[in-house]
């Protein structure tokens, strides 16, 4: 069985480029979210095994959606990516309970190693 993977980011070409990135190396991408109010629906909805979610986004940010679904879900695996320069927020997310992040530009190795490492812990 594939792992399955909601994307969450604001800018649809980031979602896009995780998505190839997933789908070229076996993983499925479940859902797609564009704020931490519709990953926290998603989330509850779909059940995936990984979430990779945008800090930065509009309506509610990836760290209080992080909060919101480990609240209903302790053993969520959730993923944050930031752009380069956000490592108070980066921080704040690690200590909320995200199991790692990545760095935006994306580089698919380190998108893959990071997946599968947090998968198989």
């Amino acid at each position: 069985m594939s792992n399955r993977i909601l994307v969450v980011d604001d800018a649809a070409f980031m979602r896009m480029m995780i998505k190839d990135i997933l789908s070229k190396n076996g993983f499925e991408v479940v859902g797609e979210a564009e704020n931490g109010a519709q990953a926290v629906e998603k989330y509850a909805e779909l059940k995936p095994d990984l979430v990779t979610m945008d800090i930065t986004m509009p309506e509610k940010d990836g760290i209080a959606a992080l909060k919101e679904i480990k609240a209903s879900d302790a053993s969520a695996k959730i993923i944050m990516c930031s752009a380069m320069g956000q490592q108070s927020m980066v921080i704040d997310a690690i200590q909320a309970g995200a199991k790692d992040f990545i760095v935006k530009p994306f580089q698919a190795d380190r998108v893959i190693e990071a997946i599968s490492k947090v998968l198989s812990s």
